[in-house]
This record gives C-alpha cells, sequence and structure tokens, in this order.
C-alpha cells in the first residue's frame, strides 16, 4: 500500500513537471518569438531610417529627424556649452601667443605696420569694440620690435607657436566629449597632431590677411572693369568660408583620439558648423551694435567680455557640429571608418561601434 502511494505520488510528480515543462516552453518559445519579432521590426525601422547608408546623404528625411532629435538630447548630455566656456578661457590664453606669431611671420613678408588694418578687415565678423581691441593688441605688439631672423626670432616664434598649441589641445579635448572617446594618444603623437594644427590655423590667417592685402594690387594692375572687380571682391568671402570647411573636416576626422572618420561622415558638422558661426557671428555683431552695449555694462573690459562671448559661441557651434557628425555615424551600421571594413565592435571609434 506504501508503494503504491509512493508510486502514485511520484507519478503525479512526474506529469506535473512534464506540463510545466511544457508550458514553459511555450512561454519560452513565444518570448523569444516576440523578441525576435520586436527585433525585426526594430532592424527594419532601422533600415528605413538609414541603417544601411553609405555616406550621409544616403540617410532618408525620417532619419535625419532621429540624428538631430539624439543631437539634441547629446548637446545637453554632454554639456557642450559648459566645455565650450573651458575651451574658451585655453582659447584665450593662446590668442595672444598666436597673435605674435602671426605679426612675427607676416612682417617678413610684409611691412608690419599694416597688419593692424588688414586684421581689422578680417575682424569684421567680430562684435563692435572687440575687432578694434585686436587692433591695438597687434599695434602692441609690432611696436614691440621688428622681426629679424636670427635665433631669438626662431626662439620667440616657437615659444608662442607652443603657447597657442595649448588652445588647439583643449579643442582636442572637447571633442574627445562630443564622441565618447578617452584621449589614447601619447604625449608625442598628441602634441605633434596638435603643433599641426596650429601652424594650419596660423597659415591659414596668413593667406587670408594675404588675400585681403594682395586681391586690391592685382586687381589695380589687372584693369579690369568695376563689375568684375567687384565680382572678385565679393568671391574671396566664399573661397575662405570653403577653406574654413575644409578645415573643421580635418579637425573632426584628426582632433577625437578614434580611429579616423572617413571624409564624408565629417562633412555635415563642417558644413554645418562654417554656414553656423558665420550666421552667428553676424547675428551677434549686428545685435551688439543695436541693442547692447558691453562698454556701459561692463565699462573698460567691454570689448573683452564681446570677445569672449564670440569665442563661446564658436566652440559651441564647433562642438556641437562634432554632436552631429557623431549622431550621424550611430545612424548607420557600416563602418564609417577609414581602411578596410570592420564589424561593429572592432572600429575603434564609438560613433561606429555603438549604434542609436
Amino acid at each position: 500500500m506504501r508503494h503504491q502511494r509512493l508510486l502514485r505520488d511520484v507519478g503525479i510528480a512526474a506529469l506535473a513537471g512534464l506540463g510545466s515543462a511544457m508550458l514553459f516552453s511555450r512561454l519560452s518559445n513565444a518570448e523569444v518569438s516576440a523578441r525576435d519579432n520586436a527585433y525585426e521590426q526594430k532592424t527594419a525601422h532601422r533600415s528605413q531610417q538609414g541603417a544601411r547608408a553609405v555616406t550621409p546623404t544616403d540617410i532618408p528625411v525620417g532619419g535625419w529627424a532621429d540624428i538631430l532629435r539624439r543631437t539634441y538630447y547629446e548637446v545637453d548630455r554632454d554639456r557642450v556649452r559648459a566645455v565650450a566656456a573651458g575651451v574658451t578661457f585655453y582659447a584665450l590664453l593662446a590668442l595672444f601667443p598666436a597673435l605674435t606669431a602671426v605679426v612675427s611671420i607676416y612682417g617678413l613678408v610684409a611691412e608690419p605696420s599694416t597688419i593692424g588694418e588688414h586684421i581689422g578687415v578680417v575682424a569684421g565678423f567680430l562684435p563692435p569694440g572687440s575687432s578694434n581691441f585686436f587692433r591695438d593688441q597687434v599695434t602692441r605688439i609690432t611696436e614691440a620690435g621688428d622681426a629679424k631672423l636670427g635665433f631669438a626670432f626662431a626662439f620667440g616664434l616657437a615659444v608662442a607657436i607652443w603657447s597657442a598649441n595649448a588652445g588647439i589641445k583643449a579643442i582636442f579635448d572637447a571633442l574627445n566629449v562630443a564622441y565618447g572617446e578617452d584621449e589614447k594618444r601619447g604625449f608625442v603623437r598628441l602634441n605633434l597632431i596638435s603643433l599641426g594644427f596650429t601652424v594650419g590655423v596660423l597659415l591659414f590667417v596668413l593667406l587670408a590677411l594675404g588675400a585681403i592685402a594682395a586681391l586690391p594690387v592685382l586687381l589695380d594692375r589687372l584693369y579690369l572693369g568695376s563689375g568684375a572687380e567687384l565680382l572678385i571682391s565679393l568671391a574671396r568671402w566664399p573661397v575662405l568660408i570653403f577653406a574654413l570647411m575644409l578645415g573643421l573636416s580635418a579637425l573632426y576626422r584628426f582632433g577625437p583620439s578614434r580611429d579616423a572618420a572617413q571624409w564624408s561622415w565629417v562633412s555635415p558638422g563642417a558644413v554645418f558648423a562654417s554656414v553656423g558661426w558665420l550666421a552667428a557671428s553676424l547675428l551677434l555683431s549686428w545685435y551688439v551694435a543695436n541693442f547692447e552695449d558691453y562698454n556701459k555694462t561692463y565699462g573698460a573690459i567691454g570689448a573683452v567680455i564681446g570677445l569672449l562671448t564670440w569665442m563661446w559661441l564658436s566652440a559651441t557651434i564647433v562642438l556641437v557640429g562634432a554632436e552631429l557628425n557623431s549622431e550621424c555615424e550611430r545612424q548607420t551600421d557600416r563602418d564609417t571608418t577609414k581602411g578596410p571594413p570592420m564589424p561593429i565592435g572592432m572600429r575603434g571609434a564609438d560613433a561606429a561601434d555603438r549604434k542609436g
């Protein structure tokens, strides 16, 4: 009797276990099926939104809506405005050594006293008062001494470039924040890259000043009509803006500590930052000229406050462009880095490995 009860209990337990296993199997299969369906729907949605895009131009309108939405949240999450303020501080410290380097090199090929006038033309994008501040600083530098080749000149120029290099490294740090990267480059490599950008920026400024100085003289010697001269004079600004786009593209490609992105994947941020910087600079100049007088509010440092505001606004726009590039890369499953295509997770770039 006792054995019969034991066998009955074992049978009931076995049947219960079998039923539970079958029920669990059905539930597990249902969960797996639901998860697979959700994944397929998500994959299909991502495919429709640009997950297979080879270049940013392949991303449809819906994909750009996702990109802009994520960019908006990332700008707030990465505290871009606060990071831009830090960049502004280091850029201000690097500004005067950079001016010294520009004036020193300019004095080798032209009359140093004329650079103040030419810088005044370039500084037309700055708020009123800030351009005068630039001219005053350039005048002070030119009056401090002449540019003669020699050891003292070379040493002073090297010190000025190295000091200005700190501003470029601050931008690199900010770009790492925007791209979700940690600095992995060694001291030598990092400084070689940043020095290359520093020299590039100085050469760009010198070429811009040279274009402003040489173009009127060239037009006078060619004896062109007034219409042609006006057209050529106006054309120099689009050329400078195009050069700015190229410079920003190089900054976005080589500035962050990651495997370099393909050129096409840094172009959206470069175009946005160039156009946005130009528009913001003109609007700020117009606002200060018509509605705000920093000198009344801040007294003698009003021009410096206007300059700091412009520098902070410029840094913010450049970083927003980096955030835009980063989210564009996250939109596609394709490898956006240079070199042979690699699978997700092995591309050496957070924006290329972690998808939106």
